[in-house]
């Protein structure tokens, strides 16, 4: 049975390279077959994720001889830490790696929504031509609003600054004398940053106390006509709450990258039926060619090292 074990997308080129001479499995649909996933982990010292496989008490006892999971990512909440932690299983995020991509969506979005007119190629095509209707916003002037201001967060400030834009933050666990705070203007309640700002984006884990957290009241408290964007983690956002309080108008419209199940099945997706000025990608903010090879070589260097 393989040492290392791959069960989702990573650059090919580099498992190559980092994992030559390894007993090696590298197979990016068993995720999507748990049992086989358990079958394969038996003598597993390393296992190598994204946030589809769950890393769970259950996997955890299929893999006796696991050393190390390797999150190709950031975020934890698909892996039970608790449970690592007692087994003493290394769990190694790429931290920092796909930073870029994930400010660099952010902004596209807060663009492409503010101006509105990207979004008319099918109405332009079948003969429409609604300019009056597209006269949309410029970003310079604009209120960003970061809701939890770490690396990605402050790395889309420094780049949103350079378009103009205003910068705003709150995160409740930066303390108010941290160094950090100097890209930013610091929000003391979530409450005053909602009503703030033009574009509001999220960069905060998924936990008990974020769950839910832009329900329909808060969707309520936030300026009129401001833009949502949600490229941290499905789950913090209630998405029938987001649809309707788009279809009201109330929102000038949403990105979400995440959602509260993925992959987004056609049941779920079905809440998001004839809503305007929504963007819905598949969890690909903190993917592209440059961050998939970063974070992939960044997680083999991690799972290399806990080996050795």
């Amino acid at each position: 049975m393989a040492q290392i074990v791959i069960s989702e997308f990573m650059d090919a080129e580099v498992v190559a390279s980092a994992f030559a001479g390894r007993d090696l499995l590298f197979d990016d649909t068993l995720v999507d077959r748990p049992g086989e996933l358990l079958a394969a982990l038996s003598d597993a010292e390393a296992l190598l994720v994204r946030n589809r496989t769950r890393v769970d008490a259950a996997l955890l006892a299929s893999a006796p001889r696991l050393k190390v999971v390797g999150r190709l990512g950031v975020g934890l909440d698909n892996i039970d830490l608790e449970a690592c932690r007692a087994r003493g299983v290394a769990v190694c995020p790429a931290t920092g790696a796909n930073d870029l991509a994930v400010a660099e969506y952010v902004i596209a979005m807060a663009l492409v929504l503010l101006r509105g007119a990207y979004l008319a190629s099918h109405a332009v095509q079948q003969g429409a031509w609604p300019r009056m209707k597209l006269i949309g916003r410029e970003s310079a002037g604009k209120r960003l609003g970061l809701v939890g201001y770490g690396a990605i967060a402050r790395l889309t400030a420094r780049l949103a600054a350079g378009l103009g834009f205003e910068i705003c933050a709150f995160d409740s666990l930066l303390a108010a004398g941290d160094a950090a705070w100097a890209g930013a203007a610091r929000i003391a309640t979530l409450d005053e940053l909602l009503a703030a700002c033009d574009v509001v984006s999220l960069h905060v884990p998924l936990t008990p106390q974020t769950r839910g957290m832009f329900d329909a009241p808060a969707l309520a408290r936030m300026k009129r006509g401001a833009i949502l964007i949600n490229a941290a983690r499905g789950g913090v956002v209630d998405e029938h709450a987001l649809a309707q309080a788009l279809r009201e108008g109330h929102l000038g419209g949403a990105a979400l990258d995440v959602f509260d199940v993925e992959p987004l099945t056609v049941e779920a997706g079905a809440r998001f039926a004839d809503t305007p000025n929504l963007i819905l990608t598949p969890h690909i903010a903190g993917v592209s060619d440059e961050s998939n090879l970063r974070v992939s070589e960044v997680t083999a260097q991690n799972v290399l090292r806990h080996l050795s």
